[in-house]
């Protein structure tokens, strides 16, 4: 699936087609990648950034008031496909071992899967959980790592890390850290992590050959991604790919596994396995990814 443009001035297909009749489409939609066309453009990318950070604020809170008032009424996130079966969310850690003081941090997660499940942690390895949100795998990674190693979730929405040192301070968990900053931005040094996961989280961003780039670069040589993301089907309608608030649920920013595959290369790593979990959409499915960063690149 093609990335949304990151430039406000050119229109989508679907508006050229609306408002540019083919022997006008020079004068209204212009000739180059930069056209202006009055009846709609594309979402830049922190178009995207701004309407994730919304909604996850937003889910952040509700969970917050869930918990407080002993409610388990929905949050502002979707967690059900058109059938009404749980795709993303607590439910998916049912088949998991967890530990206990987890159990409020398990119940707000929003992904679809569980990577510290396939991401093989070790005793005194870094994690790094891109988009950590309530914290929910970085708990669970922070105590298979042990105490002399360390779990750092990085979030961009201040709500989200809120409840998720919350959680933390409630788990008893103290070799955390939670980190504010961009998926495409990582605030952390080159090579220093072990593992990179990330729970469906990597689809909402409007630059993921970028996040996967960063990704790469925070890895140690030998160093494992392991994440849970939603791919999208080969033939996802434009009307899906378009819609924000799809974007946001999860399924609209998603690539193809071809894509993935590409990025993932583009981003120097290797030995890419890609299994498809579950189906969380007409359109799309959940699947783990897991990827290393070769020994050799320094």
């Amino acid at each position: 699936m093609a990335e949304l443009k990151t430039t406000t001035t050119c229109c989508t297909q679907a508006a050229q087609s609306e408002c540019c009749a083919p022997e006008a489409k020079a004068d209204c939609c212009g000739d180059g990648p930069d056209c202006g066309c009055s009846a709609g453009s594309e979402a830049t990318a922190s178009d995207i950034r701004e309407s994730v950070r919304q909604r996850y604020a937003a889910a952040a809170l509700a969970a917050e008031s869930a918990l407080s008032s002993g409610c388990g009424c929905g949050g502002a996130v979707g967690l059900s496909d058109e059938h009404g079966t749980e795709v993303f969310g607590s439910a998916l850690y049912d088949d998991e071992p967890t530990d206990s003081g987890t159990e409020a941090a398990i119940g707000a997660s929003l992904g679809c899967g569980v990577p510290t499940a396939v991401a093989d942690l070790h005793e005194g390895e870094t994690v790094l959980d891109l988009g950590s949100g309530a914290g929910a795998d970085i708990l669970i990674s922070a105590r298979r790592v042990g105490p002399t190693g360390k779990a750092i979730g990085l979030d961009m929405t201040d709500e989200m890390l809120d409840l998720a040192r919350r959680n933390a301070a409630s788990a008893g968990v103290e070799n955390v850290e939670f980190v504010k900053g961009y998926l495409e931005e990582l605030p952390l040094a080159d090579e220093s992590v072990d593992v990179v996961i990330s729970n469906c989280v990597i689809n909402l961003s409007g630059d993921k050959p970028r996040v996967l780039a960063e990704a790469a670069r925070v890895l140690k040589p030998g160093g494992r991604f392991a994440v849970s993301d939603v791919m999208a089907d080969p033939d996802m309608d434009d009307a899906t790919k378009a819609d924000m608030a799809a974007w946001t649920g999860c399924i609209a920013g998603a690539l193809t596994e071809a894509e993935f595959r590409a990025s993932l290369a583009a981003a120097g790593l290797e030995q890419v396995e890609i299994s498809e979990t579950h189906r969380v959409h007409e359109h799309a499915a959940a699947a783990v990814i897991r990827a290393r960063k070769p020994r050799g690149l320094g």
